[in-house]
């Protein structure tokens, strides 16, 4: 791993992750002028990275047109003060034209999704990733999870033979798996917490060495984000378990009402403080009325609590 993507990984190990939303108009179209605005503020408010057009930033609906113009556009607002990782996915082809277009948009990295739709044996889940990572010479963060779930062998293998295979991103939430490719590969990655709500895991995360962890609140809430994410990692239980039961578990019930709300709730958050993102596109949908007035009063919650 050459110096600069080590320091990469350092530098993402080293704080709170974040993931904005990708900002829309009425009848779907992006507005490109917003969400520079909203990437600007997240590179203000304490985030170390951020991971423009990813799961939260609604990747799956992106072409490749749109995807290289989010990219060019987070990579422009956050003028340096954070670095950008894009995220980037489907089957192996396709993943290499995404991550080639991260990469001359000025990605520091990208994120690899699991590859689209296809369950495969790990022998195929390694040559899909060497492919993408051979193709670019940013670094490339692995998420497992869903129908790429990857064990300590395979993460093991393509540290081995992808150079610029910077982490790992946990989607699963197995701890006993994790702390195996943790513990086995130790250093040469950078391991991050990436099931939905992370802030759920975040003391077992803590605990077995991943340092890291993407936060979906942090769009609208990142005070609170930030005290949470500093109280978990200095040890700080009273808080952590303050604010995940006042704000966090309801959130999580709420969050759970319909399928892709993990999305959706995050863009109701953003029309709730007043920075609104657009609407969610199909096939996901949006929270309804009633439910967005459940997420305004637990809002006012989490901002009591963000101090």
């Amino acid at each position: 791993m050459t110096t600069s993507l080590s320091d990469l990984a350092s530098r993402i190990g080293g704080g709170l992750l974040s993931f904005p939303v990708t900002h829309f108009g009425p009848e779907g179209a992006l507005d490109i002028d917003a969400y520079q605005g909203h990437v600007a503020r997240q590179a203000d408010a304490g985030a170390v990275a951020l991971f423009a057009a990813g799961g939260t930033g609604e990747f799956f609906s992106l072409t490749l047109e749109e995807y290289g113009q989010v990219v060019s556009a987070a990579v422009e607002a956050a003028e340096g003060r954070v670095p950008v990782i894009a995220g980037c996915g489907y089957g192996t082809a396709m993943a290499v034209e995404f991550a080639r277009s991260a990469a001359d948009s000025g990605a520091a990295a990208i994120l690899l999704l699991p590859p689209y739709l296809m369950n495969a044996e790990q022998a195929g889940l390694v040559r899909h990733v060497q492919a993408v990572a051979n193709a670019i010479d940013i670094g490339v963060i692995l998420y497992g999870r869903d129908n790429g779930i990857y064990t300590e062998a395979s993460v093991a293998r393509l540290a081995d033979t992808c150079p610029n295979l910077i982490g790992y991103k946990d989607g699963v939430g197995d701890l006993d798996a994790l702390t195996r490719i943790v513990k086995g590969i130790g250093d040469r990655l950078v391991y991050v917490g990436g099931v939905p709500t992370a802030e759920m895991l975040a003391l077992p995360y803590f605990s077995i060495g991943v340092s890291t962890y993407s936060s979906a609140v942090y769009n609208f809430l990142p005070d609170l984000a930030c005290r949470f994410y500093d109280a978990a990692r200095d040890g700080d239980t009273v808080t952590v378990n303050a604010i995940l039961h006042d704000f966090f578990f309801p959130y999580i019930a709420l969050r759970n009402r319909a399928k892709g709300y993990a999305v959706s709730i995050v863009k109701a958050g953003m029309r709730i403080v007043g920075q609104p993102a657009g609407p969610v596109r199909p096939p996901l949908i949006d929270l309804t009325s009633e439910e967005a007035g459940e997420l305004a009063r637990l809002v006012d919650v989490g901002r009591r609590l963000g101090g």
